[in-house]
């Protein structure tokens, strides 16, 4: 018996029924030409300020869509999927807008003329569009529109020491997940227009790599040459903390040029300093403790520790009507387990620039025959490393179902390994292959099609009316509380911003015994 092993029989039975998990899915709304959407978000959801389940991520046309925190992978997607029969719904009654299924986006229009989400006039609310405002003039509005689905993951009995060594192995091992579910190898042309990239014609309107898994996670996705001079390290809350800190507190000279406001006194951004707020680090993986009101999240990390991880690099799957099923929920929740329980060193600059360059390599060039990655300072085949891990979690995802009941683990495991043998099977395989198939050979064409596809499946399986009536009151209690928020404003913009991105309110140093 493995290290591994005698680990996974220490757990009680009770702390793996005790595992918990929550989704958080972006998706655009697009017109059935495969353009973006400009509408306003639809009345009828109620406020995105403060709706538990139904929200904007970047843009005013970019829903995000929130589940509970459930014990099981089932719960979690059905919730999801109740509240997408309701957003498919609203949007089938105000006109034909549809979601967009893949990561990457539709057609875009000019980059100023992508439409920033909007909250309100409440100083939280302001505060949300004026960082908003900040992400585009700092990284460009398309980049922004790129969507994809997080995974919150925790499991009872773990402190912050233990979910930082998570996070370090993780990290060590994403490229696994970059190679079974990156799902965005090809992008519509308008994406990169006026961008330097690497990428190949693939006809006369889309862009692509002929290797790639997940151009979202690659250099044209969510990366900053800004924040790659950052190098956060894992080994602790205190190291990972101030890291942020830092981040957070240190005036950047290119975004002091950008300045607060404009000329005519209107906001260009929250803050000079390298990052606004906390949410604008890129991660793969995040560290994350549920905030009380008006808490920054560094102070809510700092104050109480690591609460659960957010996993953020999973591609939206256009071949699955919410992006994500049940078979890839079960592989992460044994990839996260495998990566809490195995040894986790400490990690170093050397590896984190390492960790940087695997990413990118698997992001453009995974499916690369052949492909070397690094690992401890030597190189090693991409697939024969995934064997080897693949190899690890089986007898993981075994005991998981021998508590749990059921085979779902070992079938998802089972599932990974028949496309890591079989490379046509990955979902970035399969988005090129059915590209190349539509009638004109573009991107666009094939997500438009399964987008309408599943828009009609969703709107055939409506919600009931006592779903319909529990969404209604919820999007009603939204719009009364975002009232409520804005009746209570009593502080200037001005000295409320001054306020929150003051270096004090991000707590205090974390204590080493922590």
């Amino acid at each position: 018996m493995t290290d591994l092993q005698k680990k996974m029989g220490q757990l009680t039975p009770e702390q793996l029924k005790g595992m918990r998990r929550g989704l958080e899915k972006e998706s655009l709304r697009a017109l059935p030409d495969g353009k973006l959407a400009l509408t306003p978000h639809p009345a009828q959801l109620g406020s995105p300020l403060t709706h538990p389940h139904i929200t904007t991520d970047f843009s005013e046309s970019q829903l995000e869509l929130v589940t509970q925190v459930h014990a099981s992978a089932e719960q979690a997607l059905g919730e999801l999927e109740r509240v997408h029969r309701e957003v498919y719904q609203v949007l089938a009654e105000n006109g034909d807008e549809m979601l967009w299924v893949a990561s990457m986006p539709c057609g875009l229009p000019t980059d100023e003329t992508i439409p920033l989400g909007r909250y309100g006039n409440s100083n939280v609310g302001r505060a949300k569009s004026v960082y908003r405002m900040g992400l585009g003039h700092r990284y460009g509005r398309r980049m922004q529109t790129i969507s994809g689905i997080h995974y919150n993951w925790s499991m009872p009995g773990v402190d912050s020491d233990g979910y930082f060594g998570l996070i370090r192995n993780f990290r060590r091992h994403a490229f696994l997940l970059l190679y079974l579910f990156g799902a965005s190898p090809a992008v519509c042309k308008t994406f990169v227009e006026g961008r330097d990239h690497m990428l190949q014609p693939l006809g006369e309107k889309t862009m692509y790599l002929p290797h790639a898994t997940s151009l979202r996670m690659g250099r044209l996705g969510y990366q900053s040459d800004a924040q790659s001079s950052l190098h956060v390290s894992y080994n602790s809350l205190e190291g990972y903390a101030a890291s942020l800190n830092n981040a957070l507190t240190q005036p950047y000279a290119p975004y002091e040029a950008i300045g607060i406001t404009n000329p005519g006194g209107d906001y260009n951004q929250l803050d000079t300093a390298l990052l606004q707020i906390e949410n604008e680090f890129y991660g793969t993986i995040r560290p994350k403790r549920v905030i009380r009101q008006g808490e920054r999240p560094l102070h809510a990390l700092r104050e109480r520790g690591v609460e659960y991880v957010e996993v953020r690099l999973m591609d939206l799957n256009p071949f699955l009507d919410v992006g994500i099923d049940l078979d890839t929920m079960r592989f992460l929740d044994v990839f996260l387990l495998h990566a809490l329980l195995s040894d986790s060193p400490p990690d170093s600059l050397e590896e984190i620039e390492a960790l940087g360059r695997n990413q990118q390599l698997v992001a453009a060039r995974g499916r690369e025959p052949g492909l070397r990655l690094e690992r401890n300072g030597a190189e090693v085949v991409l697939t024969e490393w995934a064997q080897q891990l693949l190899d690890e979690m089986q007898p993981l995802a075994q005991q998981l179902d021998a508590q749990l009941g059921g085979t779902g683990h070992a079938q998802a495991l089972a599932a990974a390994q028949a496309s890591l043998e079989d490379p046509a099977r990955l979902p970035s395989a399969r988005v090129l292959a059915q590209t190349l198939a539509t009638a004109d050979q573009t991107f666009v064409a094939f997500v438009r099609e399964r987008s309408a596809q599943v828009r009609a499946r969703m709107l055939a399986q409506p919600p009931s009316a006592e779903e319909r009536a529990v969404f209604a009151g919820l999007a009603a209690d939204s719009v009364k509380q975002q009232q409520a928020i804005e009746a209570a404003d009593t502080m200037p913009f001005e000295e409320y911003r001054r306020f929150y991105v003051s270096p004090e309110r991000l707590g205090s140093p974390v204590p080493r015994s922590a």
